[in-house]
């Protein structure tokens, strides 16, 4: 389980609030005999400040010092302490932020706001102010942003606990509790699991890795190896290390929260499915498709064709043969991907994709009544389908306006998938990682093709688990406590 433990300078500092069970002052928590909760730590420091030396920065080296998740940890603080070292942060949203500015038609050419564990009351502020909060992770911050040419932060500094009045404690206390929630309603039962995993899915996604019957079954598989599964979402990431583990069923992709939740797993020592660097090698088609052809595992015939350069079209169309396929590097479920019949259409389609991508790849087209997908686990083969085309159409995905239909799916045994399959999923998939991955393949005779490699392949009730049923969920939990134990043990996983 996770104790939380709240550390003032003073408390008196803490009077305006509820009593809480683990409220220590910064002399208590500093003192080398103090005897702390059993099991995880996490610390909340809300001393009066963090200059160097100050209680309060010795709290945060000692809490890292004794292997306790503490917020603000000791490079937050840092960071903090000069304009040089913060300001890098912000360069990455600065446009978002005069976005909001102008939104709000902010009168005056300044304005201070105060976020509370990433919340403000500031409206049309709040999505800026998580993303702040994600950048540093800090109790208490107030913001000054000023407008010149466009709207940009002036200066951020922390906020001592003593400092808030009236409506700004109240605040705090309503962001403290939902900051907590979780940690607190859901101590006790917790204590029967060994180890927590954090299952990020988006209940809002059209095409999700996994169902819902899918998400209840891994949940039900963690529990019996002693392992609390507990769903979470995208409002969840300031609470992320409170967890062992972070199994990502959400679509990925690099410019995307997704890739922040696993590279914020990687970066705590976290057990992470799909972890950052899956996540990068596969996302990218340019990336994946330079990858397989320099380590010689075949892929469809490829070019790469770039925004303003010289294209041959005909030259294409003589290489690649007719129809091609065009491709968008990050695109998913078969979107951003068009089939052209002419040379005339080739070069048509090419205009109004290098207005999305400054890179778009052309492929031959190579029709088959399936795709193969071969899950593997670890570089050991999980499970084997065949995704057959949508009806009347070329791919598995056929999207039309807001509706999608799919083809049919077939499972089997992976003792039954040919040979030369299964050997040029493993190889492929080796290229990723050690990962969770869905391989896809063509298949035509004796050429056998990688099409791409998934970091979050889809686990659907009544599909993948089609053959295996409830031992494929019990296998992928029991990968995460190979690894979880190994970490705890200091060992290579």
């Amino acid at each position: 389980m996770t104790n939380v433990i709240l550390v003032v300078e003073d408390r008196r500092d803490w009077a305006a609030y509820y009593p809480a069970k683990h409220l220590m002052t910064a002399q208590e928590y500093l003192d080398s005999t103090t005897v702390f909760p059993a099991g995880r730590v996490h610390v909340i420091n809300l001393c009066r400040h963090y200059r160097y030396l100050s209680p309060g920065y010795y709290c945060s080296l000692l809490a890292e010092a004794r292997d306790h998740r503490v917020l603000p940890s000791v490079r937050t603080v840092n960071d903090l302490s000069r304009k040089a070292l913060y300001g890098l942060h912000f360069e990455s949203f600065e446009a978002a932020l005069d976005k909001a500015m102008k939104r709000r038609r902010q009168d005056g050419d300044q304005l201070t706001i105060k976020i509370y564990f990433g919340q403000t009351e500031h409206a049309g502020l709040t999505e800026l102010a998580r993303q702040i909060f994600d950048q540093l992770p800090c109790p208490i911050l107030q913001l000054t942003f000023r407008r010149r040419d466009s709207w940009a932060v002036e200066s951020v500094r922390p906020v001592g606990l003593h400092q808030l009045k009236g409506r700004e404690e109240d605040a705090f206390a309503a962001a403290l509790e939902a900051f907590n929630a979780r940690v607190w309603r859901r101590a006790g039962s917790r204590r029967k699991y060994r180890y927590d995993l954090a299952m990020l899915v988006n209940d809002s996604e059209k095409l999700p890795p996994s169902d819902k019957r899918a998400l209840r079954n891994f949940v039900r598989a963690g529990a019996g190896l002693g392992i609390n599964v507990e769903q979470i979402s995208r409002e969840d990431y300031p609470r992320l290390a409170e967890y062992d583990a972070l199994f990502i069923r959400e679509t990925t992709a690099l410019d995307h929260h997704t890739y922040q939740f696993a590279r914020k797993a990687e970066q705590e020592g976290m057990v992470v499915m799909d972890d950052p660097g899956s996540i990068l090698r596969c996302t990218n088609k340019i990336y994946f498709a330079e990858l397989m052809q320099a380590n010689k595992v075949p892929v469809p015939k490829t070019r790469f064709l770039f925004r303003g350069g010289r294209h041959d079209v005909q030259g294409m169309v003589d290489d690649l043969g007719l129809p091609v396929v065009l491709k968008i590097p990050d695109g998913s479920f078969s979107r951003g991907i068009s089939k052209v019949d002419s040379a005339e259409a080739l070069d048509a389609a090419l205009v109004e994709y290098f207005k999305q991508s400054a890179v778009v790849l052309a492929q031959e087209f190579m029709y088959t009544d399936y795709d193969w997908r071969i899950g593997i686990l670890n570089n050991r083969p999980l499970f084997a389908c065949q995704y057959f085309m949508s009806k009347g159409h070329w791919q598995i995905y056929h999207h039309q306006g807001a509706r999608t239909d799919s083809g049919g799916a077939r499972t089997l045994p992976v003792q039954e998938v040919p040979s030369k399959v299964l050997r040029t999923a493993l190889k492929a998939a080796r290229l990723m990682g050690n990962g969770l991955y869905g391989v896809d393949l063509k298949q035509s005779g004796d050429r056998v093709v990688v099409v791409e490699v998934n970091d979050n392949p889809n686990v659907d009730s009544g599909v993948e688990d089609a053959w295996l049923g409830e031992d494929l969920y019990r296998q992928i939990m029991l990968e995460f406590l190979r690894r979880m134990e190994a970490r705890r043990l200091g060992l290579a996983v």
